[in-house]
């Protein structure tokens, strides 16, 4: 049966991402025209003393892809003026509801209080309060603006390049621009929608760092974890609220309410802790500098999952924390660690049976439900919303969290190999479940949520990948498991299984992964030509000029667009300001890139 499982388990799953595979090259072929089509970010662009970043940038790419470079936009810190603006908005804001109140009752003027959230402070007038202070902020916008400007600090040795068709933008994204591997890294723009700005403003180079720290700190939050709920849960105790709160001890005493704290409070105190992982997982992913929502719920997915198969699958079976978990495992050869859980998953098939219809189906009815949203919106219009625009915006249902509704379902996956062979029984109650969600998300997709990203399939590797992690670990216990029992000769006879597995994963991902990664050659090609057919005349350039500025100058005056935007120089020779090598198309002495012997002129072609 182990053997029926892998093979039908592979078998779909090969069949799944050939079908993704396809659906995605479809999706990409039949779209409309997005900037990230013809878009790449380069990083990790060198210091020159002769030249700016925007100027090198303009120079290397001129030189080194003449004929489909178009336009490029350099990546600024502007993480300061955007907490600006957020502020300005949020006062603006204030200023409509004051207003909005006052001119439903003219006979008196609509006072405030300074001090922290309105409730102490002096009393002035609300309208003329919020205007000055706006007043301030907006002298102080302009001051942050100009220094983002000019202060060549403020400008990130990164860009976005945009090419004149998607043909030469893929060959940009999927190659190596120089000798020097480490210096003008280019790949894929997101979608401008998708791009975490904050995070463009990490230099490259602490990246690294920034992943090692993070991963260190993930794992002391896996396997300490349970420290800070004792913690809670002590607190939360009969004995605990007593010593806190000696004058409440006649009412704790009380049976009724003595049974609530014992029964109730614990359980709140851990399923508080397990609301709020989603979050502090995505702190995490933010701190290691992801550029994409969509790559930054990709990581936090992994990581949750990861904390689940930990915490909740060995925490299940194996009594106690994850860090006494790691204690006994450490003093144990590694042959036994499979053998010691495999002895304790037939014994834990009853209480994850429970768990799947408490923490899964009822799990779906309450995505249906969307109580959560519910109760938020509610709390928000009565303290919070001030104007309509405050109200639409708590009515927004949100995107959908992959990062914390993926794995959760992924979980699934593994407790139905692990218990396929073990106990069988289980499986009716997942197949409900996966019945139930297939129903619940299908419809909350199209019908609720608004997606803030269209990643075209970006997290199906991942999702196959940790299939795959969660099959071997169903093999590895099953071994375990036998090894133990009358059977114990039987066990041999599965060691092809994992190897086999193994060997079924890398085939997978050599022969499907990389139209995951990469924009064939092929369909760009294509799509560029029928586009120039039927479009002859197109701007692109002027298509694509204003796509990747940061999101705190959209909206602004043309004066200030200008500043960002590094219109094509018309001229057809490639400027540079080095005083020895003046109109030449030569790359920068330190941008690691050869330095063929060019005519001097480099010819544009007008068609690309």
């Amino acid at each position: 049966m182990a053997y029926a499982f892998t093979f039908w388990t592979c078998y779909v799953l090969l069949k799944e991402y050939e079908k993704v595979a396809n659906l995605r090259l479809q999706f990409v072929a039949s779209e409309k025209r997005r900037p990230d089509q013809f878009t790449v970010l380069v990083r990790n662009v060198p210091p020159d003393p002769d030249e700016s970043v925007s100027e090198l940038v303009e120079h290397f790419f001129l030189v080194n892809h003449p004929n489909h470079y178009l336009t490029h936009q350099v990546v600024v810190n502007a993480n300061k003026l955007a907490k600006l603006v957020k502020k300005k908005k949020k006062l603006q804001n204030w200023l409509d509801y004051y207003q909005l109140k006052y001119s439903r009752n003219n006979s008196k003027r609509p006072m405030m209080k300074t001090g922290f959230l309105g409730l102490w402070g002096e009393k002035v007038d609300g309208i003329d309060y919020h205007i000055s202070e706006i007043e301030k902020l907006s002298k102080e916008i302009a001051e942050e603006r100009e220094r983002v400007v000019s202060d060549p600090k403020a400008i990130m040795p990164a860009a976005f390049v945009s090419f004149n068709s998607r043909w030469g933008a893929a060959v940009c994204a999927q190659t190596q621009q120089t000798r020097n591997p480490t210096l003008w890294l280019t790949e894929w723009a997101s979608e401008p929608r998708d791009v975490y700005w904050q995070n463009l403003a990490i230099p490259y180079v602490s990246l690294s760092v920034r992943r090692l720290i993070m991963g260190v700190a993930f794992f002391f939050l896996t396997f300490f974890f349970m420290i800070p709920i004792a913690i809670v849960q002590s607190f939360a105790s009969i004995e605990g609220i007593e010593k806190a709160v000696p004058f409440l001890k006649p009412v704790i005493e009380a049976k009724f309410i003595k049974s609530v704290i014992q029964g109730f409070l614990p359980g709140i105190a851990l399923k508080l802790f397990l609301i709020f992982l989603p979050t502090i997982l995505m702190i995490m992913s933010k701190f290691e500098g992801f550029i994409s929502l969509s790559s930054l719920e990709r990581r936090a997915a992994t990581r949750y999952y990861l904390f689940n198969f930990v915490n909740v699958f060995l925490g299940s079976i194996i009594a106690g924390t994850a860090f006494e978990q790691l204690n006994s495992f450490l003093k144990q050869s590694a042959n036994d660690i499979p053998k010691t859980i495999g002895i304790a998953i037939p014994k834990k098939a009853t209480f994850f049976i429970t768990y799947i219809m408490v923490d899964g189906w009822a799990g779906i009815a309450g995505e249906i439900l969307m109580l959560k949203p519910l109760i938020i919106f509610h709390l928000k219009n009565f303290f919070l919303v001030k104007t309509e625009k405050d109200r639409v915006e708590a009515m927004d249902p949100g995107s959908l969290g992959f990062n914390s509704g993926e794995p959760r379902i992924q979980f699934y996956f593994l407790l139905g190999l692990v218990y396929a062979t073990v106990t069988p029984l289980l499986l009716p109650f997942i197949i409900v479940f996966f019945a139930l969600a297939y129903v619940v998300f299908r419809h909350q997709i199209i019908n609720v949520y608004n997606q803030r990203y269209e990643s075209a399939a970006a997290f199906w590797p991942d999702v196959h990948r940790r299939i795959i992690a969660a099959l071997i670990i169903s093999q590895l216990l099953l071994m375990g498991l036998l090894s133990t029992k009358k059977a114990a000769l039987s066990t041999p006879f599965l060691i092809a299984l994992p190897v086999l597995t193994i060997w079924f994963h890398y085939f997978s991902k050599d022969r499907y992964e990389s139209a995951f990664v990469k924009y064939p050659l092929q369909e760009a090609m294509m799509k560029d030509t029928l586009e120039r057919a039927r479009e002859p005349n197109l701007n692109l350039k002027g298509y694509l000029r204003n796509a990747y500025i940061h999101p705190v100058f959209k909206g602004e005056d043309d004066d200030d667009d200008a500043l960002f935007n590094n219109e094509e120089n018309e001229n057809v020779l490639v400027l540079t300001k080095r005083q020895s090598r003046r109109n030449t198309p030569v790359p920068s002495k330190m941008s690691g890139a050869s330095s063929p012997s060019l005519p001097e002129v480099v010819q544009e072609d007008p068609e690309p």
